[in-house]
C-alpha cells in the first residue's frame, strides 16, 4: 500500500461560479482513501479564477484515481479537471 500526493486544477464554467462553494463540496465528492491536503483559489487570466486542490491518495484501490476525477467533475459549475502534478510519497 502506497500513497500518492496529487494536485488538481478545477476550472469553472464561468466567472459566475462561486469557488468557495466548490471547495466546500470537495469533502462530499472525494472517495474513500483520499484526503484533502490543501485548497486555494488562484487566478488564471482576465478575471477567471480556478480551484487548486491537493490530495493524498491511498493507492491500494487501483481505481481510486478515476473515482476522484469523476467526483471532482461532478461538482456543479466545474467544466474541466486536470491533474497538474503527482508523486509517490
Amino acid at each position: 500500500m502506497g500513497q500518492i500526493a496529487a494536485a488538481y486544477d478545477l476550472m469553472p464554467e464561468s466567472t459566475e461560479v462561486n469557488l468557495d462553494d466548490v471547495i466546500a463540496k470537495l469533502k462530499d465528492v472525494v472517495p474513500e482513501g483520499v484526503q484533502i491536503l490543501e485548497t486555494e483559489i488562484k487566478p488564471v487570466a482576465f478575471g477567471l479564477m480556478k480551484v487548486y486542490a491537493g490530495f493524498l491518495i491511498d493507492d491500494s484501490d487501483e481505481e481510486v484515481g478515476g473515482k476522484l476525477e469523476n467526483g471532482l467533475r461532478s461538482i456543479a459549475g466545474i467544466e474541466n479537471v486536470e491533474c497538474v502534478s503527482s508523486t509517490v510519497v
